[in-house]
């Protein structure tokens, strides 16, 4: 082992007098400006490059020729703890003053990122020399979470920093607390990437990831009187420590215009309004590997010259700086409310941003990988490019632009190209969730991309056409109404005429065969002949005149079944745009997929049934196992053998065949209680509430949705209150376990439902938690601003989670994945991955009930008839509620909602009501398992031991190898 003094600091005599240094409000911190920063390395041959800029700087200490290696680092508490000191002083964020919690975060981020960016330029330097296949996931999410633990972790550093910072007075988990959750998602289709770039990473695999810089993220959330609040995120307030700005990697991107036609033919667009797409990246290293692969987020901007100074000087300060305004609030805010049109803009504005900033990113890369001989055909050999969700969806326009207008392709080999390229991952069977644009504003914000869209419809319906013939009419537009990217959008005239002469051609053949009966009935004379020919003259007149009329009327006929209606709006279905485009197309849990195929896109799947797929989500257990729960991992190590699970999650299930063991148990049952004791402190601190640590810990933390039914959960609570308010005290504690229910989500600002669940949770939350007849037997709480890092706490130390959606509506869940993984029992529905995991942990290990997702169209139909009954218990909470118990609020809204029989927003379209009365009975089956202990952390591990399948590892594997086709790439 070689090690290398890099510059450092000069003369501290100890660490103790380093901290008095620090701690002393009027001392002066004396360090020199050399910086011993000392790294100690296995190493040879090793580059230091910024691969962005293709500026490179070598070091070695040996030959060239014997080859490119990297090995991984191996630093010692010293070493670490020069490198904080040194980016204290100076890379500071703070006044030198002090070294308080925060500024020793900052200083410890720093630190690490210089080992990442190290390794970064290494994998990408090798990357370009070697000239791989890369893929690229394109999100408008990315729900990172705090990097600082997972960083150190994966780089096997977490020893070295927690010595570095107890020798600095500080430990490390108060340290990492200090960094804000990066606001760059909301929810599960976030967090699904960030666990994917996670495994990627881990698994060597040659991607990157592109998203937006958010400022102000979605929201915070606050919690009054009022319900749910909603204030600007804070989190790039004092900075951002693992970002790389990139000033020399920036790009334009381009609004409105006009498209113009040169004398080649050769398409341009021009004019508009032109912003600047800057490249951040943020580091994403493997779990002990040398891989460290990139997250790429653009930021907005304009130059400094369209700051307008004449306006400014002369008084008119907002159009001063207008078009800067335009531009940055691009990446202002997570999912705009796009109620108005200025919203529906700004939404599709980020879209495009994301999308043509990193397609021209990936297509100067493969350019430069390519050296002088750029061969566009080989494009999708280099390059693979996965849409999560609809939201990419105008790369497929983007990248079919830059290659025709751009590069100078044909139609026909651009659109190939683009064929074999892109990919999509299908999120929601929602309809509201399946994007459409108005066709009006696409077409004004991206004029190009609008005729793009056009040509790429007019191919699907010549498929179409050619698949189902022009026989039946009728049958034809069903398929064009159930199919067409354009919705309800003049029909092109090439397709237009394909029909005319069909039904010409059908009309010819049956005058044709209605002539040769006529003249098989017709025995003449010949003077009768003679007549009959005169006559036939004049009838040919005739019938000249008549099939001109027939041919106007056969063109009506066809224009009025085929056109536009002018009472419906004109769209562009993302959705169909994707699974037309795309090679694969996935959904994400084995339920959902089958949905997707038997439901969502049925027709297309007739079509083209080979790129339908499945590939079942999964979550990191190096994050949402060893790094959030250490206690419960080192127990796994011990009883599997080793620490292969984090890397090989098929090693969990041997701890089946110590579930019944007695030691393995009493270790389980004290790692959970410990967990449960780092709630009781989280709910206190962040709610005021103190709960018992000998309540069964019952959870439900996800995005606010009627789909998801917080509603059947807080009603099932407010009928177990009720019912122990009718009780007395002795027989509440004989009938009852006591429980903490604790509910963490966000409703979006503008779902106005959802914000009422939330109020009414709170509401009840304040009843109960105060009634003093009901003491620890039950406590209601709602964590405000769930998110990763809140995650990480209530996750490793709950009980029983609940994941009781709709049935058929939730497309997978990765929640549910976490919780089994940690051990925690689940309630649910057959819904999305419930279905798997219950098949893996065992029927007996997971509380099922509700209806079954076939069943739901049919309950539904029945509602609509009038034939549901209610349950009485279902009755007796909404007339409990009516009383006013929980406050005066009005929530006659929310009762609305579960009645009658039709009409928008009632009829109870997610069935709380129908399975209200199961969900009741299997709470109770839960209380009895709970009872008993011992066989209840049975049930406990075999969910652990169960959960291997669900490892975004083994998901990653798949996309590699069934829809990206790439390899993984081992730094030497």
């Amino acid at each position: 082992m070689t090690t290398f003094a890099v510059s450092g600091l000069n003369s501290i005599s100890s660490i103790s007098s380093f901290n008095n240094n620090f701690r002393s409000k009027n001392s002066n911190i004396l360090w020199s400006r050399r910086r011993i920063l000392l790294f100690n390395f296995r190493r040879r041959n090793f580059y230091v490059s910024n691969v962005a800029s293709d500026q490179k700087q070598k070091t070695k200490d040996s030959s060239l020729d014997e080859g490119f290696t990297l090995d991984v680092f191996q630093l010692d508490s010293t070493s670490v703890l020069s490198s904080i000191k040194y980016h204290a002083e100076f890379t500071p964020s703070f006044s030198p003053e002090k070294f308080e919690l925060s500024k020793a975060y900052y200083a410890t981020a720093e630190s690490v990122r210089d080992m990442l960016i190290i390794s970064w330029n290494a994998t990408y330097e090798f990357y370009e020399k070697m000239n791989v296949k890369q893929a690229y996931y394109l999100s408008m999410e990315f729900l990172q979470g705090r990097a600082l633990l997972n960083a150190i972790g994966n780089l096997g550093l977490t020893g070295p920093y927690a010595d570095a910072l107890t020798k600095l007075g500080y430990s490390l988990e108060d340290v990492a607390r200090q960094e804000p959750d990066a606001a760059l998602g909301n929810g599960g289709l976030g967090r699904l990437a960030s666990c994917f770039l996670d495994s990627m990473a881990t698994l060597n695999y040659p991607a990157w990831g592109y998203g937006l810089r958010y400022q102000y993220g979605l929201f915070k959330q606050l919690i009054t009187k009022d319900g749910q609040e909603e204030v600007a995120e804070n989190w790039l307030e004092m900075g951002n420590p693992w970002e790389i700005v990139r000033n020399d990697i920036s790009y334009p991107v381009k609004f409105y215009g006009k498209v113009i036609e040169g004398a080649d033919g050769r398409k341009e667009w021009v004019g508009g309004e032109d912003i600047t797409a800057v490249a951040y990246d943020v580091p994403i290293p493997g779990y002990k590997t040398k891989t460290t692969i990139n997250l790429r987020l653009w930021l907005t901007k304009l130059a400094a010259e369209a700051f307008d100074l004449h306006a400014f000087n002369d008084g008119d300060h907002a159009k001063a700086y207008e078009a800067q305004k335009k531009a940055e609030k691009i990446c202002y805010v997570l999912y705009p409310g796009d109620e108005s049109l200025e919203g529906k803009t700004l939404r599709l504005k980020q879209q495009y941003t994301l999308c043509s900033a990193s397609l021209q990113d990936i297509i100067a890369r493969f350019e430069r990988r390519s050296g002088n001989a750029v061969n566009w055909d080989k494009f999708p050999e280099k390059v693979a490019v996965q849409m999560n969700d609809t939201h990419p969806t105008l790369c497929i326009p983007e990248l079919l632009r830059i290659l025709m207008d751009v590069k100078g392709l044909s139609w026909k080999q651009a659109w190939e190209i683009t064929q074999r390229t892109v990919a999509y991952t299908n999120h929601t069977v929602l309809p509201e969730a399946l994007e459409k644009w108005s066709f009006t504003l696409l077409g004004e914000l991206l004029p190009r991309h609008v005729e793009i869209i056009a040509m790429i419809d007019e191919e699907l319906l010549h498929t179409i056409l050619a698949e189902y013939g022009t026989e039946d009419l009728d049958l034809l537009q069903e398929k064009l109404n159930q199919m067409r990217i354009l919705d309800n959008v003049e029909i092109p005239t090439s397709f237009l005429e394909l029909l005319i002469k069909a039904e010409e051609n059908a009309a010819d053949v049956q005058k044709a065969a209605d002539k040769e009966k006529e003249e098989e009935g017709n025995d003449n004379s010949k003077d009768e002949e003679t007549e009959a020919v005169k006559a036939e003259t004049t009838n040919e007149e005739e019938e000249t005149e008549v099939e001109k009329v027939e041919v106007e009327a056969s063109q009506a006929k066809i224009k009025r079944i085929f056109g536009p209606h002018p009472n419906r709006p004109q769209v562009v279905h993302m959705a169909n745009l994707c699974v037309v485009s795309g090679h694969a197309v996935n959904g994400v849990a084995e339920i959902h997929s089958e949905i997707v195929k038997d439901e969502v896109f049925n027709e297309f799947y007739k079509l083209w049934p080979e790129k339908f797929q499945n590939k079942t989500n999964g979550v990191t257990p190096r994050r949402w196992l060893s790094f959030c729960n250490p206690e419960l991992s080192e127990i796994i190590t011990k009883w599997t053998g080793s620490d292969d699970w984090l890397v090989n999650t098929e090693k969990l299930a041997e701890l089946r065949k110590f579930a019944d063991n007695e030691e393995l148990q009493s270790e389980w049952r004290k790692a959970k209680g410990n967990n449960k004791m780092k709630i009781v402190s989280l709910i206190k601190e962040k709610t005021g509430y103190v709960v018992s640590p000998d309540a069964m810990f019952d959870v439900q933390i996800k995005r606010i949705h009627e789909y998801k039914r917080q509603l059947l959960n807080i009603f099932g609570i407010v009928y177990r209150y009720k019912k122990m308010k009718e009780m007395s005290p002795e027989e509440r504690k004989e009938k009852f376990v006591p429980r903490v229910c604790i509910f963490g989500g966000k409703a979006f600002a503008t779902y106005v439902q959802a914000k009422r669940i939330v109020k009414f949770i709170t509401d009840v939350g304040a009843t109960v938690n105060h009634d003093p007849e009901i003491g620890d037997l039950l406590k209601v709480v709602f964590v405000p601003d769930y998110n990763v890092s809140v995650a990480e706490v209530l996750i490793p130390g709950s009980e029983l989670s609940q994941h009781i959606s709709t049935a058929g509506m939730e497309a997978s869940g990765t929640s549910n994945m976490k919780f089994s993984m940690n051990g925690c029992l689940l309630i649910g529905t057959l819904d999305g991955a419930n279905v798997e995991i219950r098949e893996e942990v065992g029927e007996d290990n997971f509380f099922l009930f509700g209806a079954q997702a076939h069943e739901i169209a049919g309950l539904r139909k029945e509602r609509a008839e009038g034939k549901f009954v209610p349950d009485p218990r279902f009755e007796e909470v909404k007339a409990f509620i009516r009383t006013g118990v929980f406050g005066p609020y009005n929530y006659e809204e929310l009762m609305g909602s579960l009645e009658g029989n039709e009409g928008y927003g009632r009829a109870d379209y997610f069935l709380v009501g129908k399975d209200f009365p199961e969900y009741l009975e299997c709470q109770d089956k839960v209380d009895e398992a709970y009872r008993d202990q011992k066989k209840w952390t049975k049930m406990s591990i075999l969910n652990t031991a169960g959960s291997f399948k669900f490892s975004s590892d083994r998901t990653i594997h798949q996309y590699a190898r069934d829809i990206w086709r790439i390899e993984p790439v081992e730094l030497p």
